[in-house]
């Protein structure tokens, strides 16, 4: 099913070879995927976003459209992961496919108590938390503007992150193979 893109992310990065024009719209929409509550536990998209960065460090495609596009998916996900748990607040833990991983919003309630507003910005970097933190946010009524700043600041990070690790991998084998 949809978990197994990491099977298809060769594909992807082929097909967006090929068509460079849709890298972006893939892009966005792989990060959107990623970064939505119910999404991000059938889509782990980042390897076909790391392999797209190794596109961008080998000269093929221009790494600010593509950035722009992958943070504001991971933004618009997230954005909408807050307001699906501020509309329905804890009984959308009994929605599939959440209903199947019950331990995400205790986990995710603990995880933002503790931290706070970083726990927007940390929790983008690990899968589980991903799933879950913005969620929780909404659930339990953090200020929209607290999480917005976080949201959007851990967007543009993550995109930046997953696409530059694209190119330093590339750089690493070319260096390493002496291509």
């Amino acid at each position: 099913m949809l978990a197994e893109i990491d099977i298809y992310a060769p594909q992807l990065v082929d097909f967006v070879r090929t068509h460079e024009s849709w890298a972006a719209p893939i892009v966005f929409a792989l990060a959107f995927g990623e970064s939505l509550a119910f999404l991000s536990l059938l889509i782990p998209a980042w390897a076909a976003l790391v392999g797209i960065g190794v596109l961008i460090a080998k000269g093929g495609l221009s790494f600010w459209p593509v950035w722009i596009a992958g943070s504001i998916g991971a933004a618009l996900g997230d954005w909408l992961s807050y307001w699906v748990g501020l509309k329905l607040g804890p009984p959308v833990a009994h929605v599939w496919p959440l209903s199947r991983h019950p331990e995400l919003i205790p986990k995710g309630e603990k995880f933002v108590t503790n931290w706070g507003v970083l726990a927007i910005f940390i929790g983008r970097f690990f899968g589980p938390l991903r799933a879950s933190v913005p969620l929780v946010a909404g659930i339990f009524k953090m200020p929209y503007w607290r999480f917005q700043m976080a949201n959007f600041t851990s967007a543009f990070v993550w995109a930046g992150v997953l696409l530059t690790l694209g190119d330093v991998v590339s750089k690493i084998f070319r260096w390493a193979w002496g291509g």
